[in-house]
């Protein structure tokens, strides 16, 4: 007898589709393949029913079952949370958590070899009884271990198979160190053991929220350890969420050293292959410890009792391109599907996160909802370093230069006295915009309202937001005047090159997200900062965080303003996390550190609030400000974006979106108007942005009205809840 099942696929639709089955033989969270339109495609059993109910008679029936453990129900619960708060199709949200779906088969079993049972029986050549013996009581092998154990040729293990004196049988799974008997931890300070038991605590009790903030270097690693060994001691799984791949080597190693062996790593750079192994692992509840980027959120651990988000200040972890959504929200989610805690861990706590902590903590909410755990000191009674500005409309770079004397003469100073420094400017490539000095022409990407900046190291131009990339140019192509082209502003690589002439003989490295190629090669460079087999680490915002180079005494930011201009209401938030957690690598061990800041606008708040090093001045006013304005966390955002390939009908259907705007209580919606980059990968853009007072709920707010707009098919319209850019 048949039944009607509720299977979601991972398409942009909004609802299951009813499929016929046998009674009784599939149950929620099944990955199921099932014909829908001509093709097969491999969807999952769902909780809730579909839509539109249809008739036993017309039901087209599910495929088969895949072989896989089911998709746990707190993994369920957060894709229904995740498209109901984001305003995306149910079918897009599940797409996240189906992107192996290779992983959804069973492996194939790697085989071995053993001796037939007659292999004795007759007379052998020495290099075949060399092979039997080599297999004694350890049959079966893999056949090239095998004939290097017998020291013999791949040819002679060949021939015995044909020969029929060899026959295949499944290698067994290599028996692995169990992370749950945890070694011994490192000494921890008082503040850090009060941390660490409250954590402990924390995982007895079921879900949390607890904010883990310190200061840079004050040991908040080792106190989040102590949390993930005691979901081990229950014999549940932990997700560690980071917001780059960078980090990933220095992570590692310390769980490593602490558990006895190295965690699962899950991000985009791995190959297909140990993708789909490693995703099969964690279904089957075979990874204790999963280390990985935001998708790793979506994974389908069956027993997780611990969520960690490492730098949840990180604007990493906002999703923008498809399903737009902050990842530490919904890991907070997920940690209350799974009734298990969420430690949210940094320096410099985002705003809305440390107002949560604060607000909770005033109503006596205290540690059963939003914990706040400070750690106030530097592990090893290190001090945090000095923070000096250098105004640059006194203190002028040489012409041609970009360091500031006060800062070479600390460079140079640093150098001598055997000690490393670290030059921080946020732009990647040589220079940010090349211009042809006989007729003023830009070299601007083709598909994108943005300069084409130089990387000298590729002998490319490349856009940052599309990826167009062209070779270097040797005249203007608008008009042919040869060798007239020239560098505009600097890069790293042209910071590099501006070190390599100061100093000559200092050892020198460019960090940024592109350079090194891949995670090994950035994580043999840090090892060789680490090492002190480098003098000066020149980098991006990938070296701002979570690094520890104990000779490292000098920081040095090129441009403290880059990042505070524009309409970004988070644009003052965001420089000061950024610059206070790389002034944080500075005297992290027994030398002390100094931190120069070279800045046009000395008499900021940002710039202030670093000087003086006080980071609660800076939060306070910037609330303020936020509440006067009715910003977040004092109401909430969303950020509608049409995007088309002609220019009219894209601003024409944007102003009739704004004039078909509900009016409601509470909700105000401005524009629309050309986006900060106005055209992004040859589409016209035109934004709008909502905004919601406090007790709106904003998601359901926009539900009736954006569900009744007929969309063009030559248009897309983008919905991001809570936006963190503004381009």
């Amino acid at each position: 007898m048949s039944r009607s099942v509720p299977v979601l696929v991972p398409l942009p639709l909004d609802t299951p589709f009813d499929y016929a089955a046998d009674e009784g033989e599939l149950r929620a969270g099944d990955y199921v393949e099932v014909p829908f339109g001509p093709r097969q495609v491999i969807g999952v059993v769902w909780d809730a029913a579909a839509d539109r109910r249809v008739a036993s008679e017309r039901l087209r029936p599910i495929g088969r079952r895949l072989a896989a453990p089911p998709m746990p129900r707190p993994l369920r619960q957060l894709i229904d949370h995740l498209a109901r708060v984001t305003l995306h199709p149910l079918g897009g949200a599940l797409k996240l958590a189906l992107s192996v779906p290779a992983g959804l088969e069973p492996p194939t079993p790697k085989l071995g070899l053993m001796p037939a049972a007659n292999a004795g029986a007759g007379r052998l050549s020495a290099p075949r009884r060399k092979v039997l013996e080599a297999l004694g009581e350890e049959a079966p092998q893999a056949p090239a271990q095998l004939a290097r154990a017998a020291g013999v040729s791949a040819g002679v293990v060949q021939a015995m198979v044909k020969a029929g004196l060899l026959v295949t049988a499944p290698l067994a799974e290599p028996i692995e160190p169990s992370a749950r008997l945890s070694r011994t931890a490192d000494p921890l300070s008082a503040e850090q053991a009060a941390a660490a038991a409250r954590l402990r605590a924390a995982i007895e009790r079921g879900h949390s929220v607890s904010l883990l903030e310190g200061l840079p270097g004050a040991g908040k690693t080792e106190v989040y350890l102590e949390a993930v060994a005691a979901a081990l001691e229950r014999d549940a799984q932990a997700l560690v969420l980071l917001p780059e791949i960078a980090l990933t080597a220095q992570v590692l190693e310390r769980f490593t050293r602490r558990f006895g062996r190295p965690p699962a790593v899950w991000h985009s750079e791995i190959g297909s292959a140990a993708r789909r192994r490693l995703w099969r692992r964690i279904a089957e509840g075979r990874e204790p410890i999963v280390i990985g980027a935001r998708s790793a959120l979506f994974l389908p651990l069956p027993s997780l009792g611990l969520i960690v988000v490492d730098e949840e200040h990180d604007g990493s972890f906002k999703q923008e391109d498809g399903v737009a959504y902050q990842g530490r929200d919904m890991a907070i989610a997920r940690g209350r599907f799974e009734e298990c805690p969420v430690v949210l861990v940094s320096a410099t706590p985002a705003l809305e996160t440390a107002w949560q902590a604060q607000t909770c903590q005033r109503s006596g909410r205290g540690d059963g909802a939003f914990g706040h755990l400070v750690l106030p000191a530097r592990h090893g009674g290190a001090a945090m370093p000095e923070v000096g500005l250098v105004d640059l409309r006194q203190d002028r770079p040489p012409r041609g230069a970009w360091l500031a004397p006060s800062l070479r003469a600390a460079l140079t100073g640093t150098l001598a006295a055997g000690e490393q420094a670290l030059l921080f400017l946020n732009r990647r490539g040589f220079a940010p915009l090349t211009l042809c000095r006989a007729c003023g022409h830009r070299l601007r990407c083709p598909n994108c309202s943005a300069w084409l900046v130089t990387h000298r190291l590729r002998r490319r131009l490349l856009c940052h937001h599309c990826g167009y990339g062209r070779s270097e140019l040797e005249h203007c192509p608008a008009c042919g005047t040869v060798d007239a082209l020239v560098a505009c502003g600097p890069g790293v690589e042209r910071l590099a090159e501006e070190v390599a002439a100061l100093v000559s003989e200092a050892r020198v490295a460019i960090l940024t997200s592109d350079n090194p190629a891949s995670p090994t090669e950035a994580a043999a460079l840090l090892a060789a900062m680490r090492d002190h087999r480098l003098d000066v680490l020149i980098g991006t915002q990938i070296i701002a965080k979570g690094h520890h180079f104990p000779d490292l005494t000098l920081v040095g930011v090129v441009d403290g303003d880059l990042g505070l201009s524009g309409g970004d209401l988070r644009a003052a938030e965001r420089q000061f996390q950024l610059l206070y957690q790389v002034a944080g690598r500075a005297g992290r061990a027994a030398r002390p550190g100094r931190v120069l800041i070279q800045t046009h606008l000395p008499e900021h708040p940002v710039m202030q609030a670093l000087a003086a090093g006080d980071k609660e001045r800076f939060y306070a006013e910037e609330l303020a400000e936020r509440a006067l304005a009715g910003l977040p966390p004092f109401g909430r955002l969303a950020a509608l974006i049409v995007a088309g390939r002609e220019p009219s009908e894209t601003r024409s259907f944007a102003a009739a979106l704004a004039r078909s705007a509900p009016e409601l209580p509470g909700l105000r919606v401005l524009g629309p108007a050309p986006a900060p980059i106005a055209l992004l990968r040859g589409r016209h853009r035109q934004r709008l942005l909502v905004i919601a007072a406090p007790g709106v709920d904003l998601p359901e707010a926009l539900r009736p009205w954006l569900k009744s707009q007929r969309l063009p098919s030559s248009l897309r319209l983008q919905i991001d809840i809570d936006p963190y850019g503004f381009m």
